[in-house]
């Protein structure tokens, strides 16, 4: 009987290459569907439709189609991060980080909508992201705090830093969810909802700043 040597040694870097381009392949078709037909329509079959392989060859790369979703999950959050990183270190003043912010965030919901919708919104029943995964959404927002420590340190108003933090996040989501489901063709800053970010930072400076 063969001895099973695949535990005993690492895969060769020509296979693990081969293998991480194959996951590539996979999230990214993955992807397609989901902008196609929906976040919470993708399936084992279809995917391996479009890949051109059965289905029960796509186990060898992910054990469920919910660890799909977590590798999405991830990609997502990391994404995401790395685009509000680039987008707010450019600022000069709290208006202008609060105005990137939500460009950023506007952005990324344009450009990845299936993403968008897999980590800020619910629309998988049944998907809950791994501790890893969850992890780096809880980083960022712990990010999105420190920011609001900083901001709370230059304007007038009596919220604390978790209020003015999340209060930036309720409007960023709100204008951004809005103008996916009413406009979601029209770039930023356009449209009735995605146009309206200038507005909401004139009513922050307004209310904010320090007389």
């Amino acid at each position: 009987m063969p001895k099973n040597t695949s535990a005993r040694y690492p895969p060769s870097p020509r296979r693990q290459r081969n293998h991480e381009r194959m996951v590539a392949t996979i999230l990214e078709t993955a992807r397609v569907i989901m902008r196609e037909e929906g976040v919470a329509a993708l399936s084992m079959q279809e995917l391996a439709r479009r890949l051109e392989m059965r289905a029960p060859s796509l186990y060898h790369y992910f054990s469920s189609k919910l660890e799909i979703y977590d590798a999405l999950f991830k990609l997502g959050f990391t994404l995401y991060g790395e685009q509000m990183q680039a987008a707010t270190q450019k600022a000069q003043t709290w208006q202008e980080e609060i105005q990137l912010s939500f460009e950023a965030y506007l952005t990324f919901a344009l450009q990845n909508p299936e993403l968008y919708q897999l980590c800020f919104e619910r629309p998988v029943p049944g998907f809950i992201p791994s501790k890893e995964s969850l992890q780096i959404s809880l980083d960022l927002l712990q990010k999105g705090y420190a920011r609001g420590a900083h901001l709370r340190r230059v304007i007038d108003t009596p919220l604390s830093v978790e209020q003015i933090t999340d209060l930036l996040i309720a409007m960023m989501h709100g204008l951004t969810a809005l103008h996916l489901a009413n406009e979601p063709h029209l770039p930023l800053g356009q449209g009735r909802f995605g146009s309206l970010i200038p507005a909401f930072l004139s009513v922050l400076t307004q209310a904010w700043s320090k007389s």
